[in-house]
């Protein structure tokens, strides 16, 4: 409902704009916002089928990953983990598993597939629900990490900024550079969640099992903040890239090789998994060429350029820098509708270029945050909870530390 009245107010402020122009005798306008509808609704009908390739290998490398037992390995390595996050959850409850699914394609960026795994386990989880109309802890839980979840590849956002890449002639293109500056940013905003349902549902957060996990990744993360800091910015963003593309090749070898220790038929497996990425990049060209339609008359209106003027003057009366202000709208936007920033970040993309620093920073905003509204509705409605408790505003606290912690990062790498 939210995002209805973001479409229509886009839309119609930019025709009244166009009207009011006529009226003052400026015909130009008018054209230009036509133009400008079916430029951007050709755009995204490009740019969705130019996801079709890396969907699909992707979803195929995630199927030979599932029948070579990789996500059941990984299921027994965090179930003591899950065991201090999830007190109600019982010890092999199938909860856990389908949980596990979804933080497994949650980890690895494949926002889509993660959808119907999350669905699985709430359903799992409302199965342990003795009042079916108010969240359970473990579903507040479940819910706000996914909102916040820690993404070691943003494939997503990886593959449309190699997509943009070419179609803007750029050779030698590094995809994976923001690797780590995600990986910094969603892991503040998964910090913060942790902290903030730990706070509400009183969860010791000093336990070993709940500790150690923690204290380890911030470890692995900030030795690799402190040994890139020794580097120029340019050499930096080159072993970021570096970092970034041997982790994902890492994660395809991984998955190849368990899939032959364990006899799998890896190629059909991958033919198998690779049929849904037509059907998922199709998916979405509805909902991004109706919010590119959107942004780009928008924009062609001037209303764009006034609202970041605004922005821009407060942010300036602080004395702080104004360059993230392009990027800033792909935030703003996550916590409503996924694709309205997927389709925010590809504007930013096109109109900065994809190796600008507005355009990077789209990038890593896109793929520290998720979409909190859309998650807490679909999910909840899906099992028709009403009585949310407070899950929307723990979640809500983690899109705002992932924000800013996504710009801070941007700052410090790209800067």
């Amino acid at each position: 409902m939210v995002l209805n009245f973001v479409w229509l107010g886009l839309l119609l402020s930019a025709f009244a704009a166009g009207a009011l122009a006529l009226a003052q005798g400026d015909m130009a306008l008018l054209p230009k916002l036509m133009t400008a509808m079916f430029d951007a609704a050709k755009t995204g009908f490009d740019i969705s089928i130019g996801l079709v390739g890396i969907m699909a290998l992707w979803l195929g490398l995630m199927k030979i990953g599932e029948r070579a037992g990789m996500v059941d390995l990984f299921a027994r390595a965090v179930n003591p983990l899950f065991r201090h996050l999830f007190p109600g959850v019982p010890r092999g409850h199938p909860a856990q598993g389908a949980m596990t699914m979804n933080i497994s394609a949650n980890l690895l960026g494949l926002d889509n597939a993660a959808t119907p795994l999350g669905l699985k386990a709430m359903q799992e989880l409302q199965a342990l629900n003795p009042k079916p109309d108010t969240a359970t802890n473990a579903q507040i839980m479940f819910l706000v990490l996914n909102t916040a979840g820690l993404t070691l590849i943003p494939t997503s956002v990886i593959a449309i900024r190699q997509t943009i890449a070419v179609k803007q002639g750029l050779v030698g293109f590094n995809a994976a550079d923001i690797f780590l500056p995600t990986l910094i940013a969603t892991a503040c905003g998964l910090l913060s969640a942790l902290i903030a349902v730990a706070v509400a549902q009183r969860i010791p957060l000093w336990r070993a099992g709940l500790l150690l996990p923690l204290v380890g990744l911030a470890a692995l993360v900030g030795a690799l903040v402190v040994w890139l800091s020794r580097f120029p910015p340019e050499q930096a963003a080159q072993w970021m890239g570096v970092i970034g593309a041997g982790f994902i090749l890492a994660v395809v070898a991984l998955f190849l090789i368990a899939g032959a220790i364990r006899r799998v038929n890896v190629y059909e497996a991958f033919v198998d998994g690779a049929k849904d990425g037509f059907g998922v990049a199709v998916q979405i060209i509805p909902y991004l060429v109706a919010m590119l339609v959107a942004i780009a008359v928008f924009r062609a209106a001037g209303l764009l350029d006034v609202l970041m003027g605004w922005i821009a003057s407060a942010v300036a009366a602080f004395g702080l820098p104004t360059d993230f202000l392009p990027a800033l709208p792909v935030g703003l936007m996550k916590v409503l509708s996924g694709s309205g920033a997927r389709g925010l970040m590809v504007d930013v993309m096109q109109t900065h270029g994809v190796e600008s620093f507005a355009g990077k920073l789209a990038a890593i905003i896109q793929g520290s945050t998720e979409t909190t509204l859309y998650v807490l509705a679909v999910y909840f409605g899906s099992v028709g909870v009403n009585r949310t408790r407070h899950a929307l505003t723990c979640a809500l606290v983690a899109d705002l530390v992932g924000l800013v912690a996504a710009i801070c990062v941007g700052y410090a790498f790209f800067k």
